[in-house]
């Protein structure tokens, strides 16, 4: 029996943004039927190499901007990630009526398996990496991907009823969306991407829709030691669960005495309260991980692994790279790549893992953030402080007030300077024994690099080259 056309099939699709979902989408949607443009404000120059990918398919392409004519003959219009909804071109198709959607949504519509899916503002790759892994050593076809790994659209061809998705969802892909997965899980919501959605409010807003759209009987996950993720869980549409290191909580994951558990309420008759693990199993660096790690167990359990396959996957599982990653130690000087940290946040998160005396390399590109706290920890913690990048000046602003008005702190140098090269420069000339170097720059890459992995690579190589040479610092 022949299956019926997908609903885009015959219809034209325009994608927004050339980068890893948009070009997914040009290889996916031809497949259906669909006739496809693929239009980017980079030139034709600049894009020749992703141009060529797509010789001999019907594709076209509309490079150098984002004319508004292409909404003339245009049925669907697809907008990247990195792509805002303010945009000329998306809010002129919402005036028209035009349907506006999002490599995201598309694959929820039309996936044959549960979906799992993470987000938050801090530790959603830590823990929709761990989850998968989890669902992986229960013995599942896992599939992880989304804002991380593979675009989900490649795979889902591949993708079986019996098969499990671990699906990581960023604010930006979820502002768009009226889709939600079977397992929605809110880790926290803190000040974030305020440069992109402009209040916290609407921040918020994209995060929750991520279960807005569940049924009754899908789940719901949240942060019960976040105060706005806990808030959400007012406006589940279906069942919930949480995780906490603080109390003890009917559905989900929580920390009893060291011990990692997790309970089922009414939902799995005799399952309503094991142990995973002890604490001291998870392998990761910081309270935060703790967290991330009670997160996948209450993700993972909702899609019904058992406590074995969870413990296997926490005892094997050594992180993500770009997050509180270590590069080398060389002589005693301990270099760690936390590349991942584009927030005053995560900056503090990292520097609470550390109780060795830390040089910080700080800096990359403001999100119109507060870094009041970040900086009073770092002059608390922190022997030297290395500012670089755009905002650099401006960190070294922010930690030298924090120095005046923080008691015994131990802060010994602020230096400000161009780029990652000297910033790892200066911090060689400075680091003692025992120190940690830690690159947590609390700002983006986009001053700088393409995304913060090509930071954190450059940092690899910045001191990988360092260990090459044998010579160790003075």
């Amino acid at each position: 029996m022949k299956s019926a056309p997908d609903p885009l099939a015959g219809k034209h699709v325009v994608v927004l943004g050339m980068a890893r979902q948009g070009k997914a989408l040009g290889r996916w949607l031809p497949a259906l039927g669909a006739r496809v443009t693929l239009s980017d404000t980079r030139s034709a120059e600049a894009l020749a190499a992703s141009v060529a990918e797509f010789a001999g398919t019907p594709v076209r392409f509309a490079l150098g901007g984002h004319p508004l004519e292409l909404l003339d003959d245009c049925d669907v219009l697809c907008v990247s990630g990195g792509v805002p909804p303010t945009l000329p071109i998306v809010q002129e198709a919402f005036r028209r009526g035009v349907a506006v959607t999002n490599d995201a949504q598309l694959f929820l519509e039309r996936c044959p398996a549960p979906v799992l899916g993470i987000t938050g503002s801090a530790g959603k790759t830590t823990t929709t990496a761990l989850a998968g892994a989890m669902c992986r050593a229960s013995g599942r076809t896992t599939h992880v991907g989304g804002n991380i790994g593979d675009v989900l659209l490649d795979v889902l061809p591949r993708i079986a009823p019996e098969d499990i998705v671990v699906m990581e969802l960023s604010s930006f892909q979820l502002e768009l969306m009226t889709a939600s997965p079977t397992v929605a899980a809110v880790l926290n919501v803190t000040p974030n991407h305020l440069d992109r959605h402009g209040t916290m409010e609407a921040y918020t807003a994209a995060k929750a829709r991520i279960f807005q759209s569940q049924r009754s009987s899908d789940v719901a996950i949240f942060g019960y030691d976040d105060p706005v993720a806990r808030r959400l869980s007012a406006d589940a549409p279906g069942r919930m669960a949480f995780f906490s290191m603080q109390r003890a909580v009917v559905s989900g994951a929580y920390l009893d005495s060291d011990q990692i558990v997790i309970t089922s309420g009414d939902s799995a008759p005799g399952l309503a309260y094991q142990v995973v693990c002890p604490r001291s199993a998870i392998r990761l660096r910081g309270e935060h991980n703790v967290l991330n790690t009670l997160a996948a167990c209450a993700v993972a359990g909702a899609g019904y692994v058992p406590a074995e396959a969870m413990r296997a996957a926490i005892e094997a599982f050594t992180g993500v790279e770009h997050r509180l990653e270590t590069v080398a130690t060389i002589g005693g000087v301990t270099w760690v790549n936390d590349s991942i940290a584009t927030a005053p946040e995560r900056v503090i998160a990292a520097l609470r893992s550390y109780r060795e005396p830390v040089v910080l390399l700080a800096g990359g590109r403001d999100k119109n953030l507060l870094w009041d706290e970040m900086a009073a920890l770092a002059v608390a913690r922190c022997r030297a402080v290395i500012a670089f990048g755009e905002y650099g000046p401006q960190v070294a602003e922010h930690i030298q007030r924090a120095r005046r008005e923080v008691a015994g702190a131990r802060l010994e140098r602020v230096e400000v300077v161009a780029g990652l090269d000297e910033a790892v420069a200066a911090a060689r000339r400075c680091a003692r024994p025992g120190d940690v170097v830690l690159l947590s720059p609390g700002g983006t890459s986009y001053d700088a690099y393409v995304d913060f992995a090509a930071r954190g690579q450059h940092f690899r190589d910045l001191v990988r080259a360092m260990s090459e040479t044998g010579k160790e610092q003075p």
